[in-house]
């Protein structure tokens, strides 16, 4: 498994030139996810973007985002809380959202006007910019991957990001789900080698800003523990994202809740990580 992981690395690296990192999904960043392989293509929305989110010249996570909502689906990423170095809160954007772009890496909005030339209508046509986030009543910032979970300062800056976060319900972010971010992962990845995590939404009915960006109607997470080569357990968590409550569920559980809600067959990681 290890071994396929390493050459899907090394073909990534001969492809990277020839590939957009939103276009092909996951080519060049595969070690996000465990054995190489992503979620199957249940999740995927209609109108989709493929990123390998880089920032100061490294890929820190890989992200599947949908232009049409302008929300995550979801984020994919292994659990590092090693660094307890706050990051300053620097918003930014994916320039390669947006189609026929060639900016490889994730800048702030006024950095893409000032020195790339973009115009804001340009910026938001298909992804969520920081207007649509502002005077929000009872909703937050909601990080689906939180700059605590990552390694290194670039990392965790990485993660500030529109593409890695949705309209969270203001209770349940500073409330249960941040107790299950902060308290529950950390205990039951005690003793895994490597903990992949992947981290996502579920889209919802209503929307904020007039329209553009979607409020999901769940917050949901899995993750996979390795110990040494061989997955030894793995679990899920989900919320409904109007109340403060998260539920901690096998991973075979929350495959089923998203198959019901996607209506259809959702898998999320590689058949070695145990689902009961």
């Amino acid at each position: 498994m290890l071994g396929l992981l390493l050459l899907l690395q090394v073909l990534a690296s001969c492809l990277w030139l020839g590939h957009s990192t939103v276009e092909t999904p996951f080519l060049i960043c595969p070690q996000f996810f465990y054995d190489g392989i992503p979620p199957n293509n249940a999740l995927n929305p209609q109108n989709p973007a493929w990123i390998c989110q880089r920032f100061r010249n490294s890929f820190r996570y890989a992200t599947l985002y949908d232009r049409d909502r302008r929300i995550p689906v979801y984020s994919a990423y292994i659990f590092q809380p090693r660094n307890t170095e706050k990051p300053p809160e620097w918003w930014m954007v994916e320039p390669q959202v947006n189609k026929n772009v060639n900016i490889k890496e994730m800048e702030r909005e006024s950095d893409l006007i000032a020195q790339h030339h973009f115009t804001l209508d340009q910026i938001e046509e298909s992804q969520a910019v920081l207007d649509d986030y502002k005077g929000l009543k009872d909703l937050d910032f909601g990080h689906l991957i939180p700059s605590d979970h990552m390694e290194s300062l670039g990392s965790k800056m990485a993660t500030f990001t529109l593409t890695n976060v949705v309209p969270q319900d203001s209770s349940l972010n500073k409330g249960q789900w941040n107790i299950y971010q902060s308290k529950t992962m950390p205990k039951m990845t005690k003793g895994c080698t490597t903990t992949y995590v992947i981290t996502g939404a579920v889209p919802g009915s209503t929307d904020i800003a007039v329209g553009r960006v979607n409020r999901p109607s769940h917050i949901w997470s899995a993750a996979c523990c390795v110990v040494g080569t061989e997955p030894t357990s793995a679990w899920g968590a989900i919320a409904e994202n109007n109340k403060n409550e998260v539920v901690t569920i096998t991973l075979g559980e929350l495959e089923e809740r998203l198959t019901n809600f996607y209506g259809r067959k959702v898998i999320l990681f590689e058949k070695a990580c145990p689902r009961q």
